[in-house]
């Protein structure tokens, strides 16, 4: 894959949810799964599928009869770009606008106040 990073779409995230999930899949494994949340055509998850390796998002072993898939980039890789994109683009770059809308608009749990107050600790003592 090229330095360029690809924005996969939002059926295309879906897909790359059950590679991450799985580490490896093929089509009808990940059809089998996306078939649980959504109402999606075998057809439709193949093409998805073949597109998404010809952009360089998934890599294809095709040295069996069925082909198998998986992520060209891990899960926190792309989560870093999207959420960077997103920081940049819709929160001016400021990434405590992020947290401000995160937290006022969602309840965290006590576990997760705790992660967070733990992650603030730490940033402190850097």
């Amino acid at each position: 894959m090229s330095t360029k990073y690809i924005k996969p779409t939002e059926s295309e995230l879906e897909i790359l949810q059950v590679l991450w999930e799985r580490g490896t899949a093929s089509v009808r494994d990940v059809h089998e799964e996306l078939a649980k949340i959504k109402d999606v055509g075998y057809t439709t998850t193949l093409k998805l599928m073949q597109i998404m390796h010809e952009k360089g998002l998934v890599k294809r072993d095709d040295t069996f009869k069925t082909h198998i898939y998986q992520s060209a980039a891990s899960k926190e890789k792309t989560q870093k770009h999207l959420l960077g994109k997103m920081i940049d683009n819709l929160f001016g770059g400021s990434s405590t606008e992020l947290v401000i809308q995160a937290l006022g608009n969602h309840k965290a749990s006590a576990a997760e106040l705790q992660e967070i107050q733990q992650l603030l600790d730490n940033l402190k003592k850097q």
